[in-house]
């Protein structure tokens, strides 16, 4: 049994709570994906059988893919002029390094000599992008959330577009990715 329902600003609140617990902001829905991302690497640094690696592998990139693509279609554009304009750019380059490291893991295998250290690299770069968009008073998110951001109205457009995505690539597969701020480079 909860506890009683009373009038005022507390039954707006519980209400409210009620309202958004399934949908959440954006800065949460990114920050979710990012602790999902952080144990899917733990699971593959644990494991040492082969099949079970390469499926793990599979899901972070997937989840990585989809991860960068809402955040470059929707929420870093809706930063531009909000966060620290060199932040910004420093995230896309970010986004190619990593896309680099996630075509050659798709490319690749657990028999290939240099795989475990590409999903390795991999997770330290994410770890690093990670602290730069969690930092609690410069990262892009305490930036984003300070400008004034609708979280909610981005949360929503980034969750729809999450979900588009994941069936389009759980049927059609991941596409190859494009790392526009990288211009010299080929991906696999």
């Amino acid at each position: 049994m909860g506890r009683p329902l009373r009038a005022g600003g507390l039954f707006r609140l519980e209400i409210q709570n009620l309202a958004t617990a399934d949908k959440p902001d954006a800065i949460a829905l990114l920050k979710a994906d990012h602790r999902k991302v952080e144990d899917l690497f733990a699971k593959f640094e644990a494991t040492k059988e082969a099949g079970k690696k390469k499926a793990l592998a599979d899901q972070i990139c997937m989840e990585l893919t989809i991860h960068t693509k809402i955040e470059e279609d929707v929420f870093y554009p809706a930063c531009e002029g909000k966060v620290e304009e060199d932040l910004l750019k420093e995230a896309y380059v970010e986004h190619d390094g990593a896309k680099v490291l996630v075509a050659e893991i798709e490319a690749s295998g657990p028999g290939d000599e240099f795989y475990d250290s590409k999903v390795k690299v991999l997770s330290e770069m994410i770890e690093h992008h990670v602290q730069e968009e969690e930092q609690r008073v410069e990262g892009m998110f305490a930036q984003a959330r300070k400008a004034g951001l609708d979280m909610d109205a981005l949360g929503d457009r980034m969750a729809s577009e999450k979900e588009r995505l994941m069936a389009t690539y759980k049927t059609s597969g991941v596409p190859k990715p494009e790392a526009p701020t990288l211009p010299g480079t080929r991906l696999a």
